[in-house]
């Protein structure tokens, strides 16, 4: 038998052995009999993610500020088929502390002292290289962890298995005193190679810092930062080449970046090499400050989470690549949905940031902002809304969310002070909205429907016992879109201290495509 005649078996075995595999760890289970091209073609099912990761900036430099850590796993969606990793509940989730370059000054003590130590464990704060700040070990409970110290590390949150779908951690911070003092809120977020950030400042009187995180062991990343004004791109030299180091967190204050301060831009982070997780703090002198959450480009943009008693309402959108954005403006109330007088639509110039102020239009009711591009246009916005008045102000940011669909999820929600803005931009819609104890308590579930175009703004469920706060999901029952973004109020002393985070499909499962065994192949 000649050589070519004997790489051929070797050919044909090699790939038998490949798909024979491929076919048992196909999705759908046949159960049919057929083999090679003899077998139907199956469709692709939908299976849970068998690994979760996200990275969480470090939270503050505050002396004067107590952090709280929750992370939560719901397990894996009804709608997807379990698979091998999902039997495996022998797994844990862990909150790992990496390394923190820090580039900024402390904030101010205000005649405070710091106590070290992480509330409930009597140790000091996490260091790189010690163990998990926290560990989940099963899906349906959440579990905290808070720690006062000023230079507590960024995080990094793995999950496997059956905790990997829909894992969540969420990282909220309250400052007594000082700049940036209120309610800083994040859900920590996956590494990615592009961010956008609307409503940033080089102004005097803010402190914004971007945080860029690398969770590569191995590998340092390399990241651009990009400025864009009302009349375009904005000279920033500093901010071209941020080496990122492994497994390490770089904050760059964003003031450092240009000589022309500015109220409100765009900032457009993107990785050169590797990957990196990016977030946004800003902290103001008068207004308190929060985290600002990332928006994505897009032909519509829904921005739930505006509060009743929202003293200042201001729009930032940017319109991204070749194409102008003429936005069309509604507000979606409980009732449902106006065009703002004097707002009906904004033109928004192609690589430009625009900005209007829309402090009359909530008129006293919970709402959504509703924004839609003609011509194909695509936009990048978001909302900062403002409570309080005087010296007794506090600010949050909005993101444009993408729907709930079959599954979304926020940590950290508390007894008091929690509400959920559900709006339904198109048809009506019903959802499934169920909170989860810590420490063993009874799970609460409530249907609610969104009438077409309306926002609706509810206390959410409470769980029966459990300790500290409670973790919710927000599930599509049928209808059309929902959006979803929840509420965290915590007042400080006379401020009315909030957060507003997005409450996005939380990607618990992956459509993975049916394979077949196919020894034609090595015929063609």
């Amino acid at each position: 038998m000649g050589r070519t005649t004997l790489s051929l078996f070797a050919t044909a075995a090699a790939l038998a052995a490949v798909t024979g595999v491929a076919v048992v760890a196909a999705p759908s289970g046949d159960a049919g009999g057929g083999s090679g091209t003899a077998r139907a073609t199956r469709s692709a099912a939908r299976m849970p993610v068998q690994r979760s990761a996200v990275v969480c900036p470090a939270p503050t430099s505050s002396e004067v500020a107590e952090t709280t850590y929750t992370a939560f796993s719901p397990g894996a969606p009804a709608s997807a088929k379990a698979g091998a990793g999902g039997r495996d509940a022998r797994r844990t989730a862990d909150l790992l502390p990496m390394t923190t370059t820090s580039s900024r000054p402390p904030a101010k003590k205000d005649g405070k002292k710091e106590e070290d130590g992480k509330k409930g464990s009597g140790g000091k704060a996490p260091a790189p290289g010690a163990g998990p700040v926290l560990t989940l070990k099963a899906p349906g409970a959440p579990v905290t962890a808070t720690t006062d110290r000023s230079d507590a590390p960024a995080l990094l949150g793995s999950a496997e298995g059956p905790l990997a779908p829909g894992y969540t951690v969420q990282q909220t911070t309250a400052v007594a005193a000082g700049s940036g003092r209120g309610l800083h809120g994040l859900t920590c977020g996956p590494a990615d190679t592009s961010f956008w950030f609307p409503g940033v400042p080089t102004a005097k009187g803010r402190q914004d810092y971007v945080h860029l995180t690398n969770p590569d062991s191995a590998a340092a990343a390399v990241v651009d930062l990009e400025l864009h004004g009302k009349d375009g791109r904005v000279a920033a030299p500093a901010g071209e080449g941020v080496t990122v180091p492994p497994r390490s967190s770089v904050p760059v204050l964003l003031s450092t970046l240009t000589d022309a301060p500015a109220d409100n831009l765009t900032l457009h982070v993107t990785a050169r090499s590797g990957r990196v997780g990016a977030a946004l703090q800003a902290s103001d002198e008068k207004q308190g400050g929060d985290w600002l959450p990332a928006s994505e480009p897009a032909a519509a943009a829904v921005l739930p989470g505006i509060p009743a008693d929202a003293t200042s309402v201001r729009l930032v959108a940017f319109a991204p690549g070749a194409d102008d954005a003429d936005l069309k403006l509604r507000f979606a109330g409980p009732t449902g949905s106006i065009t703002p007088a004097g707002h009906e639509t904004l033109h928004v110039r192609s690589g430009t940031t625009e900005t209007v102020e829309l402090d009359g239009v909530a008129r006293g009711e919970a709402g959504s902002l509703l924004l839609t591009a003609e011509d194909g246009g695509r936009v990048v916005a978001g909302l900062r809304v403002t409570r309080g008045k005087g010296d007794k102000q506090e600010t949050a940011f909005l993101p444009a969310v993408e729907p709930v669909g079959a599954r979304g999820t926020v940590a950290d929600d508390r007894a008091k002070g929690t509400s959920l803005s559900l709006v339904a931009p198109g048809a009506e819609a019903r959802v499934r909205v169920s909170a989860w104890a810590a420490g063993g308590g009874t799970p609460a579930t409530r249907t609610y429907t969104v009438r077409s175009g309306t926002t609706l703004t509810v206390e959410p469920p409470v769980p029966g016992g459990g300790k500290g706060g409670y973790a919710l999901t927000v599930e599509t029952v049928s209808g059309g879109p929902v959006h979803a973004a929840r509420t965290l109020t915590l007042p400080q002393d006379g401020v009315p201290a909030f957060t507003v985070q997005p409450v996005p499909d939380n990607r618990s499962s992956v459509e993975v495509p049916a394979v077949r065994s196919d020894l034609t192949t090595v015929t063609r």
